[in-house]
């Protein structure tokens, strides 16, 4: 491993912050999604219910804590911490003219205590946080106006922290938005519920962000050439049940409908097949010549990724099909020879490779892997709380990228691991599916003192940092 790799943790401003009306703050498309399990969707209300829990509206009060939370994340020994910038809270409307002084304040401070321990920030700047208001104002990503309002919040905060932050990702999970029967994902990805012709919905939405995303990598070079500005895949192998052929070309037609939005970002072009797709099917697509030629100009440096699972597809009708609906399609099958969590979530260490290679072969850029963890229920005890099966999860799938990088030449960045400190399920809006090295005391109805506790895994991981990941070979 080489001595600059960015050993760490991820967070992200809607999971953990809180403090939703605090610091001028405006409201989110987070803060008016519900409380939900893995059987109960979470709702999505036009306004804020008094009867209904809305989770992201305290998170875990990282808003008054950082300086806590960030000392237990040095403790550990973090070499960089992905963060996202809430766009509420510099512009709380989304379409002002000009930002809001408090929040560009708040995080100076963070960045300031991060740079205290030589932390990387790692910055998103589209974390499903968009500003409600554009949703009710503009139809959020519907409308071709969001380009100029992303930017103006994108150029806004390169330009305050040009000097305290490298590294930084557009959109996160761009590729979510592709399951469109779960709105979920859709809405916290655009702002958008598709009702009629979901995916031409969906295909331009995307490409409005694709670029806004191109144009805030050309501006960002002329803020800080030093800048490297990456997209943000939600990385999800694709394998078929069998060797049948209909079987292997549904695989391969799964991994395309989900790499197409890495082809535009790094390549600067749409893909011939989903030019076709849209011809083929009648999708009217408002693209200019002017938008290709931004999406020309403004491919990224490398490929951010998030890693939980893996997929497994088929088209026989003797299949064990899982009818999934948070994942919400109807060709996933159970995998035979893999585990899943209480969540439904396939455990595929290898799956990890297997991606980082894929992208490798198929781009030829730098990888960050930017999240991959373990949610379990973890039990406060008289001794502590023991997370094995996390130290387990987390350890196979280092095992397996150190592996893509010594044995396969993967040129990965870095490593930060979702949740290091427990926070709010973004598909579930729970707190007991924890991800962290550091318990929260809070529970699923924000009951707790929302004290931090090291689990067992919080020493487990600062030995792996410590060896650079020696101790794992």
């Amino acid at each position: 491993m080489k001595e600059n790799f960015l050993w760490g943790g991820a967070i992200s401003a809607h999971q953990v912050e809180g403090a939703w009306q605090e610091g001028g703050k405006g409201i989110s498309i987070a803060d008016v999604m519900t409380a939900g399990t893995k059987d109960r969707p979470r709702k999505i209300t036009n306004t804020i219910l008094p009867e209904e829990y809305y989770p992201n509206h305290e998170g875990i009060d990282f808003y008054h804590r950082y300086p806590e939370d960030i000392k237990l994340f040095a403790e550990m020994g973090f070499k960089a911490l992905r963060i996202s910038i809430a766009w509420t809270r510099i512009f709380p409307l989304g379409d002002e003219q000009l930002p809001n002084e408090e929040g560009l304040c708040f995080y100076d401070q963070v960045f300031d205590e991060m740079q205290k321990y030589g932390i990387e920030p790692v910055v998103t700047l589209s974390h499903f946080e968009m500003p409600y208001h554009l949703v009710e104002t503009y139809g959020a990503w519907r409308n071709r106006k969001m380009i100029g309002f992303f930017e103006r919040f994108a150029q806004t905060v390169m330009e305050r922290y040009k000097e305290k932050v490298r590294y930084w990702l557009t959109f996160n999970e761009i590729n979510n938005q592709r399951i469109i029967d779960n709105p979920i994902y859709s809405f916290t990805n655009s702002g958008v519920i598709f009702d009629e012709e979901k995916l031409a919905g969906m295909y331009q939405a995307a490409h409005y962000q694709f670029v806004a995303s191109a144009r805030v990598v050309t501006a960002a070079k002329k803020i800080n050439p030093e800048f490297q500005i990456g997209c943000c895949l939600a990385a999800t192998p694709n394998y078929p049940l069998t060797s049948d052929p209909r079987d292997q070309l549904l695989a391969q037609q799964e991994d395309n409908n989900q790499l197409y939005f890495t082809d535009v970002h790094v390549r600067g072009h749409y893909p011939k097949r989903i030019l076709n797709e849209w011809q083929k099917k009648g999708y009217t697509i408002d693209v200019t010549e002017a938008d290709l030629d931004d999406l020309a100009k403004g491919t990224v440096d490398y490929i951010g990724i998030t890693y939980y699972l893996s997929n497994t597809v088929s088209t026989r009708s003797d299949a064990n099909y899982l009818h999934d609906p948070l994942l919400g399609s109807s060709v996933l099958t159970t995998n035979p020879y893999a585990t899943m969590t209480e969540w439904g979530w396939t455990i595929d260490h290898m799956g990890l490779r297997y991606m980082l290679n894929l992208l490798q072969d198929r781009y030829e850029l730098p990888i960050f892997i930017v999240e991959n963890g373990f949610g379990f229920n973890d039990q406060m005890t008289e001794t502590g709380i023991h997370d094995p099966e996390r130290i387990d999860y987390l350890a196979e799938h280092i095992k397996q990228m150190m592996l893509a990088i010594e044995e396969d030449g993967i040129d990965v960045i870095g490593y930060t691991a979702w949740g290091c400190i427990d926070l709010i399920s973004f598909t579930t809006g729970e707190m007991r599916k924890r991800y962290g090295f550091i318990y929260v005391d809070r529970d699923n109805e924000g009951n707790g003192s929302l004290d931090r506790i090291k689990k067992d895994s919080f020493d487990w991981y600062k030995e792996v940092i410590a060896s650079n990941g020696a101790m794992l070979k």
